[in-house]
This record gives C-alpha cells, structure tokens and sequence, in this order.
C-alpha cells in the first residue's frame, strides 16, 4: 500500500479547519478522507509551531538539523576514536 503525501498548504488548512471555523476534528478527517488520528496530529503540531509546522520532506524545524549533524559526527568520531584504538594495539604489542 502506498503511502500518501500531502502538500503543507493542504495541512495548513485543514487544521485551520478545526481550529479557526470550529469544525471537530472527526467530521473534518472524513471530508478530506483522511485518519482522525493523522488529523489530530496535525492540529497538535500546527498549535505548537504555526508558521513552522509541517516543513517538507528532508527540512527539520530549528535545531534538529543542527542536533542531528551533531549525532553524525559523534557516530564519526567515535568510529574513529575505536579505530585509532585498535591500530594502537597493534603498533605496542611487541613482536613475537
């Protein structure tokens, strides 16, 4: 089953749906033909972040971009660092 995608504006308005004309979430999701759920979500989301909610694909919302860069580069350095270590090893060991 695939897996639908839909555009910022038409998440935008229909939490503006729910949000600003009053429409329960419920009645909304089945006029759209979409899960309450998934709705539900949106809504949550656009309350807490308005102009940057829903980002795209790919486009994270104030420093989660930076924190995941971040995380990448500790998983680097840390491969690295067990690297060096082992190679290290092998140099100290004396020979047999």
């Amino acid at each position: 089953m695939l897996r639908r995608k839909f555009t910022k504006e038409f998440k935008v308005e229909a939490c503006k749906l729910v949000l600003e004309k009053g429409q329960g979430i419920r009645e909304v999701s089945q006029n759209l033909g979409i899960g309450e759920g998934m709705l539900g979500r949106w809504v949550r989301t656009y309350r807490t972040n308005r102009g940057e909610a829903f980002p795209g694909e790919g486009n994270l919302v104030g420093n989660e971009k930076r924190i995941r860069d971040l995380e990448a580069e500790v998983r680097r350095l840390s491969l690295e660092r067990e690297i060096l270590k082992k190679a290290m090893a092998y140099f100290v060991e004396p020979p047999k």
